[in-house]
């Protein structure tokens, strides 16, 4: 008798991993994004270079070493002798949020190099998280005597001042100042494994439609609404992108959810026209 086994398709994949908070994989699922661009990617060869990068830090360091010595000598090996670094001449480049990508050229964005710094230090076993700092995502890490903070980007240590200078801008822009001051600990807050990859996605989003690439940014549309099932936007960004495919049934489908669903947003009028727009192009074609 045949056995007949179906391979599950990116977004199955996706969708399996995605289910629950308690048991999210980071890494796992930040390597399967690059899917959709690279459709025979072995996503569990980019988790075994990553233990192999582990298992070679792991040698460096006494089985008692202390957690600042861990620190340390991640640092040097990541971002000194295997030279990972923001990608600054081509900083748009959408391979600067695909791991399997940024392993082998070790240039990426903050977010993509954090993954893989977090996942090593987590190997380590150092208490370290990510962090959704307004602009420029860091990395942390809590110690007996205090809390780091890294710029993935260059592997730069902050003192609160210089994060509190790299505020500024967003404050005032935000009227964040005087008597709206936040404090700074709030912007520090460890980011949990789907908004960390909410925002790899968001940053492939805003690529593709600066691009016009209409079909890659629905492919990453499709990710964001199985990871945020209840983000309405995302729907309309979906289906406007579907409109500029032609695909006037799906963006109907679509633009239509969102009215439901964000009845209190700004751009309602706008949106109900554009249905009805679409509308009157399907019954005259």
């Amino acid at each position: 008798m045949a056995l007949n086994f179906e391979v599950p398709t990116p977004l199955e994949y996706f969708r399996s991993l995605v289910q629950d908070d308690d048991h999210f994989p980071l890494l796992e699922t930040a390597a399967s994004i690059a899917q959709d661009e690279y459709p025979d990617l072995d996503v569990q060869q980019v988790l075994g270079d990553v233990d192999q990068l582990l298992a070679r830090l792991k040698r460096r360091l006494p089985a008692d070493a202390a957690p600042l010595q861990r620190l340390r000598a991640l640092n040097q090996f990541f971002f000194r002798d295997l030279s990972f670094g923001g990608n600054v001449n081509d900083y748009c480049d959408p391979d600067n949020s695909y791991l399997n990508v940024v392993l082998r050229t070790r240039r990426g964005i903050q977010i993509s190099l954090a993954v893989l710094w977090i996942e090593l230090a987590q190997g380590l076993g150092l208490h370290a998280r990510g962090v959704c700092f307004p602009g420029h995502f860091m990395v942390k890490v809590n110690l007996p005597k205090g809390q780091v903070v890294i710029d993935p980007f260059t592997g730069q240590s902050l003192s609160r001042e210089e994060l509190s200078e790299r505020l500024e801008p967003y404050k005032r822009r935000s009227g964040l100042v005087d008597d709206f001051e936040v404090p700074l600990g709030l912007y520090l807050q460890a980011a949990p494994p789907r908004d960390i990859i909410a925002r790899m996605l968001r940053n492939l989003k805003e690529i593709h439609r600066a691009q016009e690439d209409w079909q890659r940014l629905i492919a990453v549309q499709d990710r964001l609404l199985v990871l945020l099932p209840d983000a309405w936007a995302e729907y309309r960004d979906r289906g406007l992108a579907h409109a500029e495919q032609g695909h006037a049934a799906l963006a109907v489908l679509d633009l239509e959810t969102y009215l439901i669903h964000a009845q209190d947003s700004l751009d309602i009028d706008a949106i109900a026209d554009r249905v009805a727009d679409l509308r009157r192009a399907r019954n005259s074609g």
